[in-house]
């Protein structure tokens, strides 16, 4: 407005408004005296002070303290009684801050976010149940995998007809005794299935010594790497609307294991395949790309703009990294499992 009144003086007012897109009658406005809102009068239907103060009363008793305004409104009314009408009771509990849940209810337990890091294999493993759809609607097969975290390496899995924690049991025995691991370095990380919270695991879990921690109720993204290895399953070409068999399911999985593990280079691990990383060939693997790219470069150095170089590998793979500000916090420390010697 002050560019409006400053150009109005040279070219006029209209001229002045039409240029800088300004209204005139919000630029007449402006140069009057301020206009102090009148003050609404109380309608002649307010409850009184003291009326007000009976409701809120009325409302903070004992008996309708946990209840929503519309119970207590109509408990009064079977009882012969009219204060106000609900809204006004919530008008009474706003003016006082009192405008929350007020019902009894269940108050859940807090559930920490799980914060675990992996540097190397065979130190965090990630495992899940699947269904794959058998040969009639409502028909279908279980697919359990067990996933190396940091090397995305399965390390075991088994298709069968049903879930149960008794097959858990032995498909996790059986994995951690194939892989040679010390369970005391090892943790289990799981989502909530009743398999995998059920007491045959966990007593199998505790037995061995292995850590074992699970993802939050309702929260999809504190077990991601199993979730990513299903997806990865389900999107793979060939992969079929329905299995005939469960020998059929087996076999199928079979060839997609040996593949995955063997043939896929994983975007999360630096192109290598999860054998390379879990084996421990990265190091020799990224070198000789190295070799290939800095060959590359002396031979035709005008086509790249510096020095290639090939992606590093993680150091460290996380699940829940914490946040920066609370690295110091001790209380919320990761569940790290150390280096194998």
């Amino acid at each position: 407005m002050t560019a409006a009144e400053e150009l109005g003086r040279v070219v006029g007012v209209a001229a002045a408004c039409d240029a800088l897109l300004v209204s005139r009658a919000t630029l007449y406005r402006r140069r009057g005296p301020a206009i102090e809102p009148s003050l609404r009068p109380p309608s002649h239907r307010a409850l009184r002070v003291e009326e007000r103060a009976e409701v809120l009363a009325k409302l903070n008793e004992a008996r309708f303290a946990d209840k929503a305004p519309a119970e207590v409104h109509g408990t009064l009314l079977d009882e012969g009684t009219y204060l106000c009408s609900v809204a006004t009771m919530y008008r009474i509990l706003r003016q006082h801050q009192l405008v929350r849940e007020r019902r009894n209810q269940l108050k859940h337990p807090t559930y920490a976010k799980p914060e675990l890091l992996a540097t190397g294999p065979n130190q965090l493993w990630s495992w899940d149940i699947t269904k794959l759809k058998g040969p009639q609607k409502w028909n279908a097969f279980h697919l359990y995998v067990v996933l190396d975290v940091f090397s995305r390496y399965v390390v075991g899995w088994m298709v069968a007809e049903k879930e149960s924690a008794g097959l858990a049991k032995r498909l996790l025995a059986e994995t951690v005794g194939k892989e040679v691991v010390d369970p005391t370095r090892l943790t289990v990380h799981a989502d909530r299935g009743t398999s995998m919270r059920s007491k045959v695991v966990a007593q199998l879990l505790a037995d061995l010594g292995v850590t074992k921690t699970h993802s939050r109720p309702h929260v999809s993204d504190d077990n991601p790497f199993s979730e990513s290895q299903f997806k990865t399953l389900k999107y793979r070409p060939g992969f079929p609307d329905r299995f005939g068999s469960i020998e059929d399911a087996r076999s199928f999985c079979r060839g997609f294991f040996r593949w995955y593990n063997h043939d896929h280079r994983h975007h999360g691990i630096a192109l290598l395949t999860p054998a390379q990383v879990h084996q421990g060939q990265a190091a020799a693997v990224l070198a000789e790309r190295q070799r290939v790219l800095d060959a590359a470069y002396i031979a035709t150095p005008a086509r790249f703009g510096r020095p290639p170089k090939v992606p590093a590998l993680a150091r460290e793979v996380w699940i829940n990294p914490p946040a920066p500000s609370s690295s110091s916090d001790v209380s919320r420390a990761p569940v790290e499992a150390p280096l194998l010697q």
